[in-house]
């Protein structure tokens, strides 16, 4: 499925009377220059116009490139969950989930989509991230981060996860989250914190005692990585026991299997921290495996939110009016994803979006319309 046949199936929000430019038109304007650079509606409307003989060869373009105007007013209408379902049909034409596959589910708020003259707080988007893939799967927007609770279920419901381990920080350490992705054959790994009432200090108190008293043999699997870079010195050690019958809320998690621990110790200099996390999980008795899971969840903000704060400046945009915020944070998504997949480039993001806007045949292998 190409990209432009990915997103016929959107309803078109506007009057027909005020329709001077065709949806698909609008759609495919907006993604190509988000690919090569562009972060804000005026930008879009330059790019549009600096490369509008381009866009003649694919688009019917009856009025020429839509005004900043348009753009803004149509993804204020558009309805995010046909956006979403386009999209989500979309990554599942362009990718394969393999089994294993780390899926990394966290939020991110859009600092500057707040209205103080409306009374209305930033938007928050809880994504779905494929660590292998190195794909966004796909994204919801909650009001507030306290409602992660709520919108991770409905998240889980757009995937598919069979096969994969699914990673949540502590906010997601919920029953009925477990459950969801049970459901669909999945595991996961989620984070303890003091959320989850005497269950975060029982694990805390049996695998310190475990790990004091060397009794890795017996109950617990082990497995350590050492990193050394620029003088600094990280020894990430991981600790996992399926021994969880003596836990007082063992049956009320859907395939509790595990208990595991992540101890970061860094070396910078002459100092030296150590940081603990403990975790339950539906995994087996693997330490290397659940080290994976854990160190690649982490990595969702190197290789998600941190590109997008520094490769599409998102905490930067103003963007605020009715559904746009959550349709631009789509339009990065989908940018993101085109981006990643192009591997010919041996670059950064930042630099493919500029060469996608000075090579118009790199942009069309971005796209996947040329090889």
């Amino acid at each position: 499925m190409d990209l432009i046949e990915a997103f016929h199936g959107i309803k078109d929000p506007r009057i027909e009377r005020h329709k001077q430019h065709t949806l698909q038109d609008i759609l495919f304007i907006a993604i190509c220059s988000f690919i090569c650079g562009a972060d804000k509606w005026t930008e879009v409307v330059e790019f549009g116009l600096a490369k509008e003989n381009w866009f003649k060869q694919f688009l019917a373009l009856p009025n020429g490139i839509p005004s900043h105007d348009t753009f803004g007013r149509v993804f204020s209408l558009l309805c995010p969950s046909e956006f979403q379902t386009c999209f989500l049909a979309w990554i599942k034409s362009i990718s394969e989930v393999t089994q294993g596959e780390i899926i990394a589910i966290d939020g991110k708020t859009l600092r500057r989509s707040h209205d103080r003259s409306n009374k209305t707080a930033a938007i928050h988007m809880v994504s779905a991230w494929a660590c292998k893939n190195g794909l966004v799967l796909g994204q919801l927007k909650t009001e507030e981060k306290s409602n992660e609770i709520t919108a991770i279920p409905k998240l889980l419901k757009l995937l598919e996860l069979k096969n994969c381990i699914v990673t949540i920080d502590a906010m997601g350490c919920q029953k009925e989250i477990a459950q969801a992705i049970q459901d669909q054959d999945a595991d996961y790994v989620l984070a303890l914190k003091g959320n989850q009432g005497n269950l975060h200090d029982d694990v805390t108190l049996y695998l310190n005692e475990a790990i004091n008293k060397g009794d890795l043999n017996q109950t617990l699997d082990f497995y350590e990585t050492i990193d050394a870079d620029h003088g600094r010195i990280e020894i990430r050690r991981y600790w996992i026991s399926n021994e969880v019958d003596w836990l007082d809320q063992h049956h009320q998690w859907s395939g509790l299997k595990s208990i595991g621990l992540a101890e970061s110790e860094r070396h910078i200099g002459d100092e030296k921290t150590i940081e603990r996390r403990y975790f339950i999980s539906s995994l087996e008795n693997n330490a290397q495996q659940f080290g994976e899971a854990v160190r690649k969840h982490w990595g969702i903000e190197n290789s998600l939110h941190w590109i997008l704060d520094v490769a599409f400046r998102e905490d930067e945009n103003r963007v605020r009016k009715d559904f746009a915020p959550e349709n631009m944070a789509m339009l990065r998504h989908i940018s993101l994803n085109l981006l990643k997949q192009e591997t010919t480039l041996k670059r950064g993001i930042k630099t493919k979006r500029l060469k996608s806007g000075w090579d118009e045949s790199y942009l069309l292998k971005v796209l996947g319309i040329a090889s």
